[in-house]
């Protein structure tokens, strides 16, 4: 049953996708790093496994002082066209900084097709950063998103600040990640 409901919310937020659409606008982003920790909250506790298999936890945050999460699909134009950009960005990345991406259709671990899809995407785009297959917690964090590519950012300790970045816009990305890392 619980397989179920899980292909159930994926097919909602594939629904829920084809009805708004990839989105290309953006949300207004704070200013200062003080504003971006207005109303911080906690990134979802989660064990989930990257296209290779291995198992991620919440505990990769913790590796830099800001990790930009970019929440995607393979079903996407906009996600695919940013992803080579997003590439070249994770291989000169500041210090403090790391992308991790979340392909938000992808079922589960056995969800072959769409984990290859996912990585001849990522291997075309030459996007050589950590993408996760998503678990439970995950898959229910995935249900507040409106439309991909949505793009968070998530501090050292796990909270999510700022404002979510909706549509593909690599420079507003790159803005927050510098105004932040420098204040």
């Amino acid at each position: 049953m619980k397989a179920f409901w899980q292909v159930g919310g994926i097919l909602m937020l594939a629904a829920g996708f084809f009805l708004v659409g990839c989105s290309s606008g953006v949300a207004e982003q704070p200013v200062t790093k003080a504003a971006a920790q207005q109303g911080q909250k906690d990134f979802p506790s989660f064990k989930a496994r990257d296209l290779q298999g291995n198992e991620v936890t919440n505990a990769i945050f913790a590796q830099k002082k800001i990790t930009v999460v970019n929440i995607w699909g393979t079903f996407c134009p906009p996600c695919i066209g940013e992803m080579p950009e997003l590439g070249a960005w994770a291989r000169n990345m500041p210090a403090g900084a790391q992308i991790v991406g979340i392909i938000c259709d992808v079922r589960d671990a056995q969800d072959a097709e769409t984990i290859g899809a996912a990585k001849d995407i990522l291997g075309k785009a030459g996007a050589e950063f950590v993408n996760l297959v998503p678990d439970e917690a995950l898959m229910n964090y995935l249900d507040g998103v409106e439309a991909v590519p949505t793009t968070i950012f998530v501090n050292a300790e796990g909270k999510v600040v700022g404002s979510p970045v909706v549509g593909a816009d690599v420079g507003a990305y790159k803005a927050f990640v510098e105004e932040y890392l420098h204040e």
